[in-house]
């Protein structure tokens, strides 16, 4: 495990298995060559989550999510080449496709254009297209996926469902961009997992496979209210803050072709399993509650 350990990380999530006998955890940058040489020399498979993800912070400072997401992947990729390795997993995301209407009911697919609308996403599809020229080039075993919008134990409280239920956990309100009618495609965080475990073992090199969730047309706004009634707390928990500059107005996916050609679907049911994450952040607050304060602090700079 090959962490920088920014914003994003918090090493106590490694805790439950942190001395396993087949486990290593090592402090490191995915852009210093010669500390990933040095990784890459000893493994097999890469599975490449190492990325800047959040948009807000994309827009106040595009520079790192370019060094990290492709001069990041393309050190990754050098050293991988070098090195021989049997398989290089990208992990991705629909943003790279760009937004549909609300009023659409087109959904993307692996035949979908790359169409980035942030500096975000932008990184995020120049990194898919970099894995794939190595694929084409040097026959480097290279798989994707791209994952809808991912949820469950763990995650940042910068994200917006662990923003929200840690908020309400604190009795303070929700807070929506815009209008809160910013509709996403949802899933559980496991479920994406096991989708990448089988792409790893049985998908086609050279190939992306699109993975998401069992949500269809659910909204921001939706998603708040949902919280609100599994967390017992007032209607009125829910304020509208400045919207993101070129917010996407909504994602949905196909993910027929890993369904067909591996079997995969989503076992997490959207409302089942949001119970269950509110009750890991209820139940677990030492874990995010240093990570809220830095985050709010964040969004307070960017007035959002």
């Amino acid at each position: 495990n090959l962490d920088k350990l920014t914003y994003a990380s918090n090493i106590a999530a490694t805790e439950d298995f942190k001395d396993s006998p087949n486990y290593q955890f090592i402090h490191g940058d995915i852009c210093d060559i010669t500390l990933v040489d040095k990784v890459m020399a000893k493994v097999n498979t890469v599975v490449h989550f190492a990325a800047e993800t959040h948009v807000d912070r994309a827009i106040e400072n595009p520079r790192i999510f370019l060094e990290t997401n492709v001069i990041g992947t393309h050190t990754l990729l050098e050293s991988a080449k070098k090195y021989g390795v049997g398989r290089f997993h990208h992990i991705s995301t629909d943003e790279v496709f760009g937004e549909l209407s609300l009023e659409s009911k087109e959904k993307f697919n692996e035949e979908s254009r790359h169409n980035p609308r942030s500096p975000y996403a932008a990184s995020k599809s120049a990194s898919d297209e970099l894995a794939l020229s190595y694929y084409c080039t040097y026959n480097l075993p290279v798989t994707i996926t791209n994952s809808s919008n991912n949820y469950g134990p763990y995650q940042s409280p910068e994200k917006f469902i662990p923003r929200a239920i840690t908020d309400l956990l604190d009795s303070k309100p929700i807070k929506l961009y815009g209008d809160g009618k910013y509709v996403r495609d949802w899933i559980y965080v496991e479920d994406h997992i096991e989708a990448i475990d089988l792409v790893i073992k049985r998908g086609k090199v050279g190939e992306a496979y699109v993975v998401g969730g069992q949500t269809d047309e659910i909204s921001n706004r939706e998603v708040a209210e949902m919280l609100l009634e599994i967390l017992g707390k007032p209607k009125k928990l829910i304020t509208y803050v400045n919207d993101r500059p070129g917010h996407d107005r909504k994602y949905a996916v196909d993910w027929t072709k890993i369904k067909r050609g591996l079997g995969w679907k989503p076992k997490s049911d959207f409302r089942n399993w949001l119970e269950k994450t509110a009750k890991w952040y209820s139940n677990n607050r030492p874990y995010w509650e240093a990570q809220k304060v830095k985050t709010e602090e964040f969004y307070a700079k960017i007035n959002r």
